[in-house]
């Protein structure tokens, strides 16, 4: 029996999940009922046009493989029972992924087919996502899916999935589409592209190899030249490229400060001409800090009553760098990492999550692991300068998930993409 992704999805949500999702969120079992046969399809939906939108496979494959641990009903239940917590935020993060700032519109639009409150259907949508999706990346785990592979998989799957998107939901005019037909022919061309080129790769081999059987030496001796032209350019083109392995700069800029001639952050870390300030917190420490720099920001909102935390508020390190190749923090940059442990001991109702991003320069699996590992490392960082472990909401990597400058745009372009956030949830 083939697999069926939809179906998988759908077999997470049983009778105790909504059972759950009615008792939390106040709504019927068949208003929740409603609701997730919506938010499935959706979601799945959302994976199908970020895939046929030939943007980097091998992210959204890595994406997907690290909700795999999601994909259950008692990890479902116990988030709803729990009132959301990490899954929610994760929830939020993939929805961002997948759909940017549509995410708003598409609650409004289940919260009216189910006929249910916003904030329910906002709730249940990311809830409900990681473990959608980690239907698809336990699969694609199981059978060691490459990104071509995980291409053709999910064309396998597009008819089910979009027959299954409920008329009355105006997805496809949301995604930019005239209709959820033109998605299936975008992913199924895209799939066909994968298949052609290895078919014309097959077809020109067996040319070669007709050409050196018909009898004359030469054209056998003028291929092999030719091969070995190829191949020396080939090599010459690549020698100046960086090994994957660094293909995470050692120094974290901030996105915010960026585009400022006198907030920038070079590449081996020194500042050049910034401002020094002095940010005093509420229990009377005073911290020697940059204007406009993480501390400066991050004092600013928190003293700040009509800002609201919220899973969307990120503020940037902007003097954070490791050693080459490492998730270690350099010994300079462990003042600003100081600083923020003391930021939140003054403010004891905040409660933060660290960020990981990279630019899409080099392997994506590589740096999606490089950026978990330097996130962890930070949040570690503030639970040795003795930050209260309530206050620390873990540590995520997205690696190049949520770069906007493509791997061959200019430096100073990538760099913007380059960062370790710290995302205020409450305050």
């Amino acid at each position: 029996m083939s697999f069926d992704l939809l179906e998988s999805a759908k077999s997470i949500f049983n009778s105790n999940v909504v059972s759950q999702a009615s008792s939390q969120l106040g709504e019927s079992e068949g208003g929740i009922q409603k609701a997730l046969s919506g938010i499935i399809p959706v979601v799945l939906t959302g994976l199908l046009n970020k895939a046929g939108s030939g943007g980097d496979a091998g992210g959204l494959l890595n994406m997907i493989k690290g909700v795999a641990g999601d994909a259950n009903p008692s990890a479902v239940a116990g988030a709803l029972q729990s009132g959301g917590g990490g899954l929610l935020a994760k929830g939020g993060d993939l929805l961002r992924s997948l759909f940017g700032d549509k995410i708003s519109s598409i609650t409004g639009m289940l919260s009216s087919f189910a006929g249910i409150k916003e904030s329910s259907a906002s709730t249940l949508l990311q809830t409900a996502t990681p473990a959608t999706l980690g239907a698809a990346g336990q699969y694609a785990a199981q059978n060691n899916l490459t990104p071509n592979s995980f291409l053709s998989f999910l064309n396998t799957q597009k008819d089910s999935i979009l027959n299954a998107v409920p008329g009355g939901l105006n997805l496809a005019s949301m995604l930019g589409l005239s209709s959820l037909g033109d998605l299936g022919k975008k992913l199924g061309g895209l799939a066909a592209g994968i298949g052609g080129a290895g078919l014309g790769a097959a077809t020109a081999a067996a040319n070669t190899v007709k050409q050196a059987s018909g009898g004359r030496w030469i054209w056998s001796l003028l291929l092999i030249l030719v091969a070995i032209i190829l191949l020396w350019y080939l090599m010459r083109g690549c020698g100046g490229n960086k090994p994957e392995s660094t293909a995470v700069t050692d120094s974290i800029t901030t996105s915010q400060l960026a585009d400022s001639a006198a907030a920038h952050v070079t590449e081996g870390g020194p500042v050049v001409s910034r401002e020094n300030i002095q940010v005093t917190l509420p229990d009377g420490t005073v911290l020697q800090a940059y204007k406009g720099g993480i501390e400066d920001q991050l004092v600013t909102f928190l003293k700040d009553d009509t800002r609201p935390a919220g899973k969307d508020v990120w503020f940037d390190f902007d003097n954070l760098n490791f050693k080459t190749g490492s998730a270690e923090i350099t010994p300079e940059s462990m003042q600003q990492v100081k600083n923020i442990a003391a930021i939140l001991k003054a403010f004891p109702k905040s409660k933060i999550k660290i960020g990981g991003y990279t630019d899409r320069t080099g392997d994506s699996a590589k740096n999606l692991k490089l950026s978990q590992e330097r996130a962890t490392a930070v949040e570690t960082a503030l639970k040795n300068e003795k930050a209260d472990m309530k206050q620390l909401l873990g540590a995520e990597g997205y690696g190049s998930q949520f770069a906007k400058a493509e791997a061959t745009a200019p430096d100073e372009e990538r760099k913007k993409d380059r960062h370790i956030s710290v995302s205020v949830r409450e305050k």
